[in-house]
């Protein structure tokens, strides 16, 4: 074998390396992430351990609490999920499950920080880019959801 196919194969040996150890501790740094900033913005909501900010809030903000408050169940519904779905990321249990039901919360996210507090939308853009990377990361496990046809009963093997 000649000097430059050698160095050829040693050059693709190394990107292969280097893309799958990309591939390997990526989408646990994401789950890690995305868990810590559910649990702990989950348990916030319960709790009140992070100082709120010295700038009011603009007061479609303070209306739209207000009403999610009034519910008597809508926030501890929403801080509820978050602790759940921040312990199974962290955990690393039924992580697709956690996906799919933060999903709407994280919809919301973005949406508030688009239309009513834009000054949070870079931490919301953090939120959606995790999961999205993680749901396509998990891809497999949302296949069968997917189907346009689904027969109940069990699947046939």
């Amino acid at each position: 074998m000649n000097e430059s196919m050698a160095s050829d194969t040693k050059f693709t040996a190394n990107e292969t390396n280097r893309s799958n150890a990309f591939n390997r501790y990526l989408p646990p740094i994401a789950r890690i992430l995305m868990g810590i900033m559910f649990f702990l913005f989950g348990l916030n909501g319960f709790l009140n351990f992070i100082p709120r900010p010295k700038d009011p809030m603009p007061e479609v903000a303070v209306t739209f609490f207000g009403a999610l408050m009034k519910t008597g169940y809508m926030l501890p519904l929403i801080f509820g999920t978050q602790v759940i779905v921040g312990v199974l990321l962290l955990s690393n249990r039924f992580v697709p499950l956690a996906l799919a039901l933060i999903a709407p919360v994280i919809v919301n996210i973005v949406a508030f920080h688009a239309f009513v507090v834009p000054s949070g939308a870079v931490m919301a853009g953090v939120v959606l880019v995790l999961e999205l990377y993680l749901a396509w990361a998990y891809r497999q496990a949302f296949l069968p959801m997917l189907a346009m046809r689904a027969k109940p009963g069990p699947s046939e093997s």
